[in-house]
């Protein structure tokens, strides 16, 4: 059989990013890696014609599906017309303020938006999760699946969890896309591993580590803090002064702010006694 010619329609869900999935084993592996609860709202990116909506609203409490393509709404909707605790919005995601409670995300988002849906994700208060269809090697890179740990997984570790929790062939997208699919796990800590007061100067430090000042983690931090005691903070993290930035782990980060910073940056509540 002759391969199918690309139509008209095909070439514009290239341009929005689209890739529908059509295999109902990877639709069935989204709704298990998201875990909706019976009482869950949930935010759906990119709905589309409703092929993971339908799964999910069975699942949780409520959940609102956003899809921009016109194209795909009457379809979107016909399928949510019998789910009455599916709200369509015809509207753009990354626009919408978040919930004032507490929500989850879930989507096969567009690729090309990825970064700025998770940034949308981390930036939103009430987020309690979010499971996201992205490029696999998107999802690798910011789960530390190659042993390397990119600069916002480090930067988020203190408040968020990253997982790669499942990859999807290509062969599942409808277009088939040229790379295979990767479903990101971002959840959000229930209680940081820092106090709220110590995050900015942590951020400062990995800001520092991955600037790349000196030419290795050691010389960059040696630039803040004293040259012995970056080399006993080195030591106890188990890390050789000569590591590549990228392949200190989130926990090693976190050893290495604790010695440097031994004193809470956050001033002291009340007075002191004598």
């Amino acid at each position: 059989m002759a391969p199918r010619r690309p139509t008209a329609r095909d070439r514009s869900r290239r341009v929005l990013s689209q890739n529908f999935l059509a295999d109902p084993a990877a639709v069935a592996r989204m709704v298990r890696a998201a875990r909706p609860g019976p009482d869950d709202l949930l935010l759906e990116v990119g709905a589309g014609r409703g092929r993971l909506t339908r799964p999910l609203a069975a699942r949780c409490g409520r959940l609102i599906a956003y899809e921009v393509d016109p194209a795909v709404l009457p379809e979107l909707a016909a399928t949510c017309a019998d789910l009455p605790r599916v709200r369509i919005r015809p509207e753009d995601f990354l626009a919408a303020a978040p919930p004032g409670e507490p929500f989850a995300v879930v989507g096969n988002i567009p690729w090309s938006l990825t970064a700025a849906v998770v940034r949308w994700c981390l930036a939103a208060p009430g987020l309690r999760s979010a499971t996201l269809l992205t490029q696999l090697e998107y999802a690798r890179k910011r789960a530390g699946d190659h042993g390397r740990w990119s600069r916002l997984t480090v930067l988020t570790w203190p408040e968020h969890h990253w997982r790669l929790v499942g990859r999807v062939s290509r062969a599942a997208f409808r277009p088939v896309p040229a790379v295979d699919g990767g479903i990101l796990r971002l959840d959000r800590r229930p209680v940081p591993l820092l106090s709220p007061a110590a995050l900015p100067a942590y951020r400062r430090m990995v800001e520092l580590g991955f600037g790349g000042v000196g030419g290795s983690l050691a010389a960059s931090l040696r630039t803040a803090h004293p040259a012995r005691r970056v080399a006993g903070a080195l030591r106890a993290a188990r890390l050789d002064p000569d590591t590549p930035v990228g392949l200190v782990w989130p926990e090693q980060w976190l050893v290495l702010f604790r010695l440097l910073h031994a004193v809470d940056p956050a001033p002291p509540v009340g007075p002191r006694s004598a």
